[in-house]
């Protein structure tokens, strides 16, 4: 039923996702890896994904590898880039592994502001790099005291000369550390509101800038807070005008918003294939688990709530890739990716409860998912976040 939101080539990137998966992703994540491990394997998956083309579909087509527009890419026309094209992508990684989805998103999402708003210069130069996997992307937003309130962000970026001097500290920034270049939103006009908010570019070697501690979620993942301290920053790396900062984030967290529910959905699907097999073959009472009845509404709830997932984020996907110039699309987004990532949730609870003892040792897939799945009702916008969106526009 999901294919009805998908074309030809939305299909065939599924297929071409599904074959890295099983190709390269087919062992199990190690159970315990340290800081330094987490970051150079996310290295490596971002070349990894590079390598096999799939990196083409996070920037406009004229920007993507030769190999990967040969191979036939899913990107929309506009922006270039294709919302059902990164969702059926971070599905498949996300069944997979959770870090290979993480390493792909954030190469999007990284970049996303200089396909957005940057000048045709800034485009030709950065995004090339990061479709082949070369140059690591991050998306430097979220502050210790600005976080679902993106206008209360304190980094400041003071104009100086012909360039920019940037101030301040951002936490919580996935690929802190590992990134080549930061999309960064700081303050340049004080007393504006909304509307005194920039994006830069920073990229890592510059002057003043550092990463300040590495921070280690419940999941692999590379996250740290990053410190500009008198950052110099050429005029060249303005994003868009001065003060269209708050626009071009919100503008990239909307395009991703229902691809977060996508990859939880992918987490969901592993965990109801892991706890089929697991009742099929655990006996309990002198019969498999699976002939119980409590055990076989779990499975049906699971599957329900996982098709019912892929249809939301699938036609929330569509109407982005398909929307005319100042059409809305905010509450759909925000529905699939609140009901997804509730949805998967769910799904892995339920996963973890019919593996008994062993679905909370460390190491196995449900365990692994349910720690994964958990960052993602709060990434991009809480869940709370999502339901004040739509309550908001069912009351404009």
């Amino acid at each position: 039923m999901a294919d009805h939101y998908l074309e030809e080539a939305h299909l065939l990137l599924r297929a071409r996702a599904r074959v890295f998966a099983a190709d390269r992703l087919a062992a199990e994540p190690p159970p315990h890896e340290t800081a330094g491990e987490v970051e150079a394997r996310a290295v490596a998956l971002v070349r990894a994904l590079g390598e096999a083309g799939l990196l083409g579909e996070v920037v406009p087509a004229e920007f993507a590898p030769p190999h990967a527009r040969a191979e036939g890419r899913a990107g929309a026309a506009g922006a270039g880039v294709s919302s059902r094209a990164l969702c059926v992508v971070r599905e498949e990684l996300g069944a997979a592994d959770g870090l290979a989805d993480f390493a792909f998103a954030m190469q999007g999402l990284g970049s996303y502001p200089v396909t957005l708003a940057g000048t045709a210069a800034q485009r030709a130069a950065l995004l090339p790099p990061v479709a082949r996997g070369e140059s690591v992307a991050a998306f430097a937003l979220t502050e210790p005291e600005a976080g679902s309130d993106v206008a209360a962000i304190s980094t400041r970026a003071d104009p100086d000369g012909a360039g920019w001097v940037l101030h301040g500290r951002k936490h919580l920034i996935s690929n802190a550390g590992v990134a080549d270049l930061y999309c960064t939103f700081a303050v340049t006009h004080p007393g504006a509101g909304k509307r005194g908010i920039s994006a830069f570019v920073v990229r890592a070697g510059d002057a003043g800038f550092a990463v300040e501690a590495r921070q280690e979620a419940m999941s692999p993942h590379p996250l740290g807070v990053v410190r500009f301290d008198g950052c110099r920053v050429g005029a060249d790396r303005l994003l868009g005008a001065p003060g269209d900062g708050l626009k071009i984030a919100l503008g990239t967290l909307e395009v991703f918003r229902p691809t977060v529910g996508a990859a939880a959905i992918g987490m969901g699907r592993r965990a109801l294939e892991e706890a089929i097999g697991h009742v099929k073959r655990r006996r309990q009472f002198g019969a498999p688990l699976a002939a119980l009845q409590g055990v076989q509404f779990l499975l049906a709830d699971s599957a329900v709530d996982l098709e019912a997932a892929r249809l939301l984020v699938l036609r929330a996907a569509r109407a982005r890739d398909l929307a005319r110039p100042g059409e809305r699309h905010v509450l759909w987004s925000a529905a699939a990716k609140l009901h997804a990532t509730e949805a998967a949730w769910r799904t892995i609870d339920r996963a973890v409860q019919l593996h008994g003892g062993t679905g909370v040792l460390r190491g196995t897939p449900v365990e692994r998912l349910y720690r994964e799945v958990r960052a993602l009702r709060i990434y991009e916008g809480a869940s709370e976040v999502q339901r004040a969106v739509i309550a908001r526009e069912l009351l404009r």
